[in-house]
């Protein structure tokens, strides 16, 4: 049989056809099943509630495999946040974005966490969150803003923030805060005073007779008030848990610092607000967004330090708060 010649135009052109789709077929499946993350806990990556978006996963795994390779943690756990997410589902159902992993026995878990609520001044600039989906970011002091990117857990500490009324009994509570040790635009994370603790705290406190408690005052004065559970609100910029799961996630950390990744960082919101603005659906462009939040919030903003401080300092000094009061003496 008589072979035919095959033009070596036409024989480049296919090996070149068949190497972009071997090339293509590859990229699909690398892009769907990275390599490195292991089984079980691929099951869990995924945009739904419950699951980590999967760009979450990755910064959060390659943060606290650095970390640990240069000898700064050796927690066998890490955390990961995607405030990208709902934190209130409605109903008294609290949206699952925060996520504690623990590699080594194959343990994942999602749980709830509070956004921070951001400031409204009034006639100068509004970069405040609702309660459901977090719009605005920062870094700025006194800001009250989430600032996505990577965290180190420090120390902890736990304080006495008075007595509330559990029946007929007085409960003491102690808070514990957790700090984090941010970097890049989450460096100033300490000079902020951001870090990790339960979402409760005392409202409505006044100052009882107490003599014989190891907290009073000179006085003889202990504060009171009402225990407030805030899991479903916001915080001042910090990753609030329930009581609940607080109890759980500070032992982890405690005496063993660990990695924790925030996401968006500045760099994401800018890619999803170039998107918006030409249209362009958030996949094609390459990157990510909570379709729930970002259809509520519209355009994310991020906003840096060098912008947002002087018009907190400017509005600080146009309204100068009112001076301290003392906390009242309780009338029962």
């Amino acid at each position: 049989m008589r072979l035919r010649s095959v033009p070596l135009g036409a024989a480049i052109f296919c090996l070149v056809a068949i190497l972009a789709a071997l090339t293509a077929s590859v990229s699909s499946f690398a892009a769907l099943r990275p390599s490195n993350v292991p089984d079980w806990l691929q099951r869990h990556v995924g945009d739904g509630e419950g699951q980590i978006s999967q760009v979450v996963l990755e910064r959060a795994r390659a943060l606290y495999q650095k970390k640990v390779s240069d000898g700064s943690v050796s927690n066998p756990c890490y955390f990961a946040m995607d405030a990208t997410r709902p934190g209130d589902l409605g109903n008294s159902v609290l949206g699952q974005r925060y996520y504690i992993v623990c590699e080594a026995k194959q343990l994942f878990r999602a749980v709830s966490s509070g956004h921070g609520g951001g400031r409204n001044l009034k006639g100068v600039a509004d970069f405040s969150n609702g309660r459901r989906c977090a719009k605005n970011f920062g870094n700025a002091m006194d800001s009250e803003l989430t600032a996505g990117g990577a965290y180190i857990t420090a120390e902890t500490k736990t304080s006495f923030k008075g007595y509330y009324r559990v029946g007929a009994q007085n409960a003491v509570f102690m808070r514990s805060f957790i700090q984090f040790d941010g970097e890049g635009e989450a460096a100033n994370a300490r000079q902020r005073v951001i870090g990790g603790h339960p979402a409760a705290l005392l409202r409505g406190l006044c100052m009882r007779k107490d003599p014989n408690s190891s907290y009073a005052d000179h006085d003889g004065l202990v504060p009171f008030g009402k225990l407030v559970n805030y899991a479903g609100g916001r915080s001042n910029g910090c990753t609030s848990w329930s009581p609940a799961d607080a109890e759980q996630i500070i032992p982890l950390v405690k005496n063993s610092p660990t990695t924790l990744y925030i996401y968006p960082e500045s760099r994401d919101i800018a890619a999803v607000a170039r998107a918006k603005a030409a249209g362009q659906a958030l996949s094609g462009a390459g990157t990510y967004w909570n379709a729930s939040c970002l259809k509520e919030i519209g355009t994310p903003k991020f906003w840096p330090k060098k912008t947002l401080e002087p018009i907190i300092a400017q509005y600080k000094k146009d309204h100068p708060a009112p001076p301290p009061q003392p906390v009242p003496i309780c009338k029962d």
